[in-house]
Order: structure tokens, then C-alpha cells, then sequence
């Protein structure tokens, strides 16, 4: 039989482990249970995640944080939104205050878009913030260290001057809220109390106007301050959203004496980066309200002012309508800008009238009384000592360099501070201030029917300032600039055009010892002038001429030529030649004058060009300190023609008159007037050329 070939085995059936399990029901299963579960903590609020969200939040501030377990509901669709009927963030370990903040029944919501940009730097933005109370304690150390940054201990930096930036609000509501700020850099301590409720109008068209209410008190550079804020509504900041309509804002702000009242609108009262309304400021200086502002201005006399003020991002626009410095009166229109490296000032300064006492303290010459009553942040050294009267207190060179300036000057009468000296009506030039350089430039003025024109510059980049000027005048009539009280028909003491020229430098902290160190040159001479005919011959002594112009009266003697031509060092002026000639006789000056010691020591004499019966002509000196000053008679020629008019006398009485007769020196005067002729011209020539 034959034998078959052995069947082969029937093939069992693949089955596939993938195609068995019924993955897709599963995992829509999973899916749905997923959802369900989400939304169900949606719905409750996840209490269970208040113990981890408390240890998280703590572990990345590095902070004690507490979230009340009981009415907690946080929710994550759409956003972050949080409600906890308590939020504590304790305060950091080197701080004595009980927490940085404590907030009861609150509700926040955040966008996930803000959270990421505010993760790179940018400024938080948070949609909503509610709370029944809210109270806050931030605190900055000298070091820097501040309360309100979290994470680890961070190096101590230089801090800035400047709070931190806070975050911008959508909606933001606080029925009751407290909040204390002491700052050691900026030397502010603060208490406020704020409320912030939706007002009526509001309410009807949404949920995002609120009253701002803010009262508080405290110090600020070791002043007093009170502050009281009120708005109509606080608006949010960049939120994606269109802008909405501004909102009233009324601010009262005093700091020690100085008092700064604002009413206007603007965008945002929490981040006033754009605003603009009226206000009114007074004061006992610029500088006290300078300060809390953050722009440097100077020490002056008490003012008060009223103007428009704008802000547009970084730029501040202010136009004074008028402003009263002591019995100053000025008006202007400027810009500030803060984005630049340094901040830069810029506009034009005008008005009807400036007196430079209101603007002493800028040059050194407030009373040290008047700093210790008026403003406590300028410090006023104690005073130089008896007899100086040049003013000593220090520069503020630091102020100089923390911003630029640029600034147009017109006024129409500056007022020199000094009964005998008339005004400057106008004065023109241009300030410019830049890294700690200060320039007065293309200065114009006039005066007393002459122009005064020139540049000046003070160098505060160094610890020391260096002084420099470059003046020069002509036609100024000295009968009308020098104000000369005589009788009626009784000529002016002296009279002519007065030319000339100052090319002065010194170096110094202050006006003082800018003063003591200066060294130069100083040249003038009078033109088509006169003089008292009576002080001429009582300045020469000159007994019997004198009596007789005073009989017939005072008259005016003609000046054929007036020139002084002094040098400066360290200080010190001298006369190379200082002379005035007339018909009558020749005047010359020599010696010295010092403003290192405030003292002169000056020699006067005068040649005369005729004969005289009766003059005991002998040299004048000036000397003693500026604030005594001392003018006595030459004793050795006087003794000599004493001596002798004795002696003759006791020979004959009429021979006692031979000692005190002058026959004059015409020669020497001749030779004075050729002199003073040449020097004339030479200072001509140099008044002529430009000042730079």
C-alpha cells in the first residue's frame, strides 16, 4: 500500500494583542474621566492644592507663605484665578516688620500670557485684584536689600533712588487697605491709608473704574510729609485692550515747607507715566521741591509758582506761567527728558524781573539761619569768621552732573543786588550744562546806555570747580549804572563811558575760594569823562583850591584820560597802572588787594600840573579788611611839611606858609597823561574783539 506524503500542519491564526485590546474605548474613557475630573475640580475649586500651592509658592520666595485651607478655590481654565479668604508673605528674615503682605477675602486673576512675559522681564500685569482689607509692609534697606524680592538672598547692590516699579492693574479694588514704606535710600517713611471702590458710573458700563482714595504721612529726608490723593477712577494699564477715557486726579503733596498742589487727568494714577492738569508750588527754595521730583534745581530764596505739567512716557513738559523766587518774577516753558543716559532739561527761562539776593544761596551767600529753619536737606557750613563778608558756602558739584541742560535766558531786568549800581534790562544768553560743565554763552546785556557782553563757565567735573569768564563792556555812562546822590545842581561824583575787559580764572568749593585763587587780568578806561573838581582837590589835599571851589560850588572837572590795567594771582590784584589825569592834577594808584585775605593795602598819590598857596599834599592810604576798611594819610611827607612849617614859623608866621606851598609837577604829569594815552588805546583795541 502505497504511502501518502504527510499532510502539512493547518496554520494557526495570527491574533494580534493590539487588535484584541480595545485601545480606543480605553483611552476615550481615560480621556472623558480626565475632563470630568478636571472639570469637577474646576467646579469645587481644587481645595486640596492650597498645602502644595503654600509649599511652592514658599520654596520659590523663599518665604513663609500662608493660604487659608477653608474657602480656598483656585482655577486654572482660561487663566489663573484665585480666591482665598487669607493670603500672608511673610516678611524676609533681616526685616522686624510682622509680614511684607497680608490680604483677607482675595480674589486675583491672571492671565498665562502676562505670567510669561512678566517671567522675562517685563512688568506684571494682572487682570483683576480684589480684597476686603489689604495691608503691606515694604521695606528697603542702605544696602539695597529690599522686602519685596524673592528667592535667594541676593548680593548687596548700589540701590537705586527709585521705588520698585508696581505691577498694572486691570481692575483693581481694596475696600480698606494700609500700606507702611520705609525706604533708607530714598529717606522715606511713609503710613497711607487707601481705598479703592468702583464708583456708580462704573458699575453701570463694567467692572473696571475704581475711586482712589490715599491719605498718608510720614517723613522723607528726615521731613515732614503728608500726602492725600484722590481719583475718579484708576484705569488699566496696556491690558491688550483699547485704552479708556482718563480720569480725574487731584494731588496735595507737602514735604517740610515745600507744598506742590496738582489737578488733572491722566491714564493710569497707579503708573502716571502719561498725565497732564495745572499745578501750583511754593516753598522755601527750587531745591526742596527739586528733590522729591527728582530734578535738580536750585538753592533760592522762598518762591511759589503756577503752571502746566504734562507727561508723556519719559519726557515731562512744563510751562511756568509765573513764578515769584523772593521778589523775583519769572516765567518759562521746558522739557525733561529721563530715558536719555543722563536726564536732560531743556526751553527757555524769561521773565519781568531777577534779583540775584533770590538766587544768592546759589553762589554761597544764605545765611546759615536761613538753611537751618527753612529747608533742613541743605547743609550750611558754619560761618567763615569775624570780619569776612565773601561768600563761603560749599558748591553742590555733585548735582551738576547727575542731569544736562539746555536753556535759552531773556529777561527783561536782572537786578544786581546793590543800591549804587543800576540794573541789567535785558539780559540775553544761552545755559547749557552737560557733564558736570556749566556754560553761560553769547551772554548779552545792557545797561546804563552800554552793553555788557561775554561767557562764562563752571567746571564741576572735578572735586574742585573751575572758574572761568571772559567779560567785556563799553559805553556804559557811569553817572546812570552808578547811582550817585548829590544836591540839586550839584554835578555826579564821576561821570563818562566806561569800556573794558575781565579775563578771569580760579579754582575752588566755593565762591570764596574760587575768589583767593584767582588769576588774570583786568583793564578798563573811561571815556568823555568827569570828575568831582571838589574830591579831586580834597583828594590831593589841596587846602586853599578846595576852599575855593567850595565857595563857589562844586563843578565838573573834565578827565583827558582814565586807565586801570591790573593783574590777578592767586588772589591778589595789583596795578601795572591805575591813573586818572584831569587839567588840575594827575591821580595815581599802586598797591594791592586781596581777596585770599579780604584785606587792601593801597596807596593813592596825586601830582599836580599848577601852583597852589595852601596843600599839605601828601600820599592817602586804603588799607584794612574789606568789611573795615581804613583810610589814613602818608605820616612821613605830612610830618615833614609840619615839621617845617614850625620851624619857619618861629622865624617869621609868614614864612610857616612856604612848607605848604605846591608848585606842581608838570612834567611828571605830562608824562602820566602820554602814559595813560597808550594804555588807553591798548585796551581799546582789546575790548573790540570778540568775547568767546
Amino acid at each position: 500500500m502505497p504511502t501518502s506524503a504527510p499532510s502539512e500542519p493547518l496554520a494557526r491564526p495570527v491574533v494580534s494583542r493590539t487588535a484584541s485590546f480595545p485601545w480606543r474605548p480605553w483611552s476615550a474613557a481615560v480621556v472623558c474621566v480626565l475632563l470630568a475630573g478636571v472639570a469637577l475640580g474646576e467646579w469645587w475649586g481644587w481645595p486640596f492644592l492650597a498645602a502644595p500651592l503654600q509649599r511652592m509658592l514658599g520654596d520659590s520666595m523663599q518665604r513663609r507663605v500662608v493660604l487659608a485651607p477653608q474657602g480656598f478655590q483656585i482655577r486654572f481654565v482660561g487663566g489663573l484665578r484665585l480666591q482665598t479668604p487669607l493670603l500672608e508673605v511673610a516678611a524676609p528674615e533681616w526685616s522686624k516688620t510682622p509680614h511684607m503682605l497680608l490680604a483677607q477675602d482675595l480674589a486675583l486673576e491672571l492671565r498665562y500670557l502676562d505670567l510669561w512675559r512678566a517671567y522675562q522681564g517685563q512688568p506684571l500685569r494682572i487682570q483683576s485684584l480684589q480684597a476686603r482689607t489689604l495691608d503691606s509692609d515694604l521695606e528697603r534697606l542702605a544696602d539695597g536689600r529690599a522686602s519685596w524680592q524673592f528667592g535667594p538672598a541676593q548680593p548687596a547692590t548700589k540701590p537705586s533712588n527709585r521705588l520698585a516699579q508696581l505691577p498694572l492693574f486691570g481692575h483693581l479694588q481694596v475696600d480698606q487697605g494700609a500700606v507702611r514704606v520705609n525706604d533708607a535710600p530714598l529717606g522715606l517713611a511713609l503710613k497711607a491709608q487707601l481705598s479703592l471702590a468702583p464708583s456708580r458710573a462704573a458699575q453701570a458700563e463694567g467692572p473696571v473704574a475704581s475711586v482712589l482714595q490715599l491719605q498718608g504721612n510720614g517723613r522723607y529726608r528726615n521731613l515732614p510729609l503728608k500726602l492725600e490723593v484722590q481719583s475718579s477712577g484708576v484705569l488699566p494699564s496696556e491690558l491688550g485692550a483699547a485704552p479708556t477715557l482718563p480720569v480725574s486726579l487731584a494731588l496735595d503733596l507737602s514735604v517740610g515747607r515745600a507744598k506742590i498742589h496738582f489737578k488733572g487727568r491722566a491714564a493710569d494714577v497707579l503708573q502716571p507715566r502719561d498725565f497732564q492738569g495745572n499745578f501750583n508750588v511754593q516753598g522755601p527754595s527750587l531745591a526742596a521741591v527739586g528733590d522729591p521730583l527728582g530734578v535738580t534745581l536750585p538753592t533760592t530764596s522762598a518762591f511759589r509758582t503756577t503752571g502746566a505739567i504734562a507727561r508723556k512716557g519719559t519726557t515731562w513738559s512744563v510751562v511756568v506761567g509765573d513764578a515769584t523766587v523772593g521778589t523775583s518774577s519769572l516765567n518759562g516753558a521746558f522739557t525733561y527728558e529721563t530715558a536719555r543716559p543722563v536726564p536732560l532739561l531743556a526751553g527757555r527761562l524769561g521773565g519781568k524781573r531777577l534779583q540775584l539776593a533770590d538766587l544768592g544761596p546759589v553762589v554761597g551767600t544764605t545765611p546759615a539761619t536761613m538753611a537751618a529753619s527753612e529747608d533742613a536737606s541743605v547743609t550750611v557750613p558754619a560761618t567763615r569768621g569775624k570780619g569776612r563778608v565773601l561768600p563761603n558756602r560749599p558748591f553742590d558739584l555733585a548735582a551738576m552732573r547727575v542731569m544736562d541742560a539746555n536753556v535759552l535766558i531773556d529777561i527783561q531786568q536782572v537786578d544786581l543786588n546793590s543800591r549804587l549800581l543800576e540794573p541789567l534790562q535785558p539780559l540775553s544768553g544761552h545755559l547749557q550744562l552737560q557733564a558736570g560743565l556749566l556754560t553761560l554763552q553769547n551772554m548779552v546785556a545792557r545797561t546804563a546806555q552800554g552793553q555788557v557782553m561775554g561767557a562764562f563757565s563752571l567746571d564741576g567735573r572735578a572735586d574742585e570747580a573751575l572758574w572761568k569768564t571772559d567779560l567785556r563792556w563799553s559805553g556804559v555812562q557811569l553817572d546812570h549804572w552808578l547811582r550817585q546822590t548829590r544836591d540839586e545842581g550839584q554835578p555826579p561824583y564821576v561821570s563818562g563811558q566806561l569800556q573794558g575787559q575781565a579775563q578771569l580764572q580760579g579754582k575752588g568749593r566755593s565762591t570764596a575760594e574760587i575768589l583767593a585763587s584767582l588769576q588774570g587780568q583786568l583793564r578798563m578806561d573811561l571815556r568823555n569823562g568827569a570828575v568831582s573838581h571838589l574830591g579831586v582837590e580834597l583828594l590831593g589835599l589841596d587846602l586853599a583850591r578846595s576852599l575855593g571851589v567850595w565857595i563857589k560850588g562844586d563843578d565838573a572837572l573834565p578827565v583827558s584820560c582814565a586807565v586801570a590795567d591790573l593783574t590777578a594771582a592767586g588772589g591778589v590784584f595789583r596795578p601795572k597802572v591805575m591813573v586818572v589825569d584831569t587839567d588840575n592834577s594827575t591821580v595815581w594808584t599802586e598797591g594791592s588787594l586781596s581777596l585770599a585775605s579780604e584785606t587792601m593795602d593801597l596807596r593813592l598819590v596825586v601830582s599836580p600840573k599848577d601852583f597852589s598857596p595852601l596843600a599839605l599834599r601828601t600820599p592817602i592810604r586804603v588799607s584794612g579788611s574789606f568789611s573795615k576798611p581804613d583810610v589814613s594819610l602818608e605820616k612821613g611827607p605830612l610830618g615833614l611839611k609840619a615839621a617845617s612849617a614850625v620851624l619857619l614859623g618861629l622865624i617869621n608866621p609868614f614864612a610857616a606858609l612856604i612848607p605848604l606851598m605846591d608848585l606842581g609837577d608838570s612834567e611828571k604829569a605830562q608824562q602820566g597823561a602820554a602814559g595813560c594815552q597808550g594804555l588807553r588805546q591798548r585796551t581799546t583795541a582789546l575790548v573790540k574783539k570778540p568775547a568767546k
